[in-house]
This record gives structure tokens, sequence and C-alpha cells, in this order.
């Protein structure tokens, strides 16, 4: 499964971003083999608005099937449950770390965003 995780540096040991639209990386990480590919959402950091669904965009163009973070709002939550990518949110550690939650089935998935917008 391909699982998206908000990060704040380039690998499995970095810290979860809590934010989704503004994180400095998303990393792609495949639950099998734990290989990663690198996001760079410094784009995303400093936008005026639409953070969010930028970043929810390009988590879909990479067939990610869930997303793990930290914090998810309204509009971001709305353009990953139309690209039908489940969230969970609240989420810490490392990436490693959710990862592994995530594989087995130790996370709870969000049936409604957790943010305002803007956050």
């Amino acid at each position: 499964m391909k699982i998206a995780v908000t990060s704040t540096g380039t690998d499995l040991d970095a810290p979860v971003d809590p934010r989704f639209g503004r994180a400095a990386y998303i990393l792609i990480v495949d639950s099998d083999t734990l290989d990663v590919e690198v996001l760079d959402n410094a784009e995303n950091v400093n936008a005026f608005k639409g953070a969010g669904i930028q970043a929810a965009t390009m988590i879909s163009d990479k067939k990610a099937e869930v997303l793990l973070t930290g914090y998810c709002g309204p509009n971001a939550f709305k353009t990953l449950e139309a690209a039908q990518i489940r969230v969970a949110s609240d989420v810490s550690g490392t990436v490693r770390e959710a990862v592994a939650a995530a594989a087995g089935d130790q996370l709870t998935f969000s049936s409604a965003p957790n943010a305002e917008g803007h956050w």
C-alpha cells in the first residue's frame, strides 16, 4: 500500500509534521518494502491559500491510498475524500512509526477534518 506521511525531513526517521498542506515534505512510503519517494512541499509552505488542496492533488497523483498527518483542514479533506484517500489525523512520532501503525491497523481513520482552514 502507498502511504503518504507529512514529514519534517526526508527519511523514515524524521518526525511526522503535524501540518498537512504546509508540511515541509510529504513522503510516499510503500508499506511492504519501505521504499520512500520524497515530495518537496516548499511551494505550498508559504502559499497564501490552497496549500491543502495542492498537497492533496500531489499525493493523489502519486496514487497514495492513505494519508497520515497531524491536522487536515476542510478543503484538503474534501479533496482527499474525492480522491478516495483515507485520512488518519492526530498522527505523531516518526514516519517509520506512523507507517508501522498504519500497516498494523492501529490507526483510526477520520470521517471529518480536524482543523480549520489556513492552519
